[in-house]
């Protein structure tokens, strides 16, 4: 194994023996467990979150399909409300 490969590993690893004490030392101090998010110099630049997309989501019902269910539902709520109606009068 070549020398300066291993010093590059070495300087590697202490980077990150480093962060983790920063890390450890700032809980230490903070105290008592928080609500909430973590502070912003908790969280890893790094680390493998989720990830954001490229591109918005769209909507996934075509316009066609967004009328008909729209024409439906008017449909079931004028019945609902009819039958509410219904229900609402008493017989005299």
């Amino acid at each position: 194994m070549d020398i300066t490969k291993m010093l590059a590993e070495l300087h590697e690893e202490r980077d990150h023996v480093d962060e983790a004490i920063l890390v450890l030392s700032r809980l230490a101090l903070g105290g008592a467990k928080r609500r909430g998010r973590p502070p912003k110099w908790m969280t890893d630049q790094n680390s493998a979150g989720p990830k954001r997309r490229s591109r918005p989501l769209g909507s996934k019902m075509s316009a066609a399909a967004r009328k008909a269910h729209s024409e439906r539902m008017k449909k079931y709520w004028a019945t609902r409300r009819n039958k509410e109606r219904i229900k609402t009068k008493t017989p005299q």
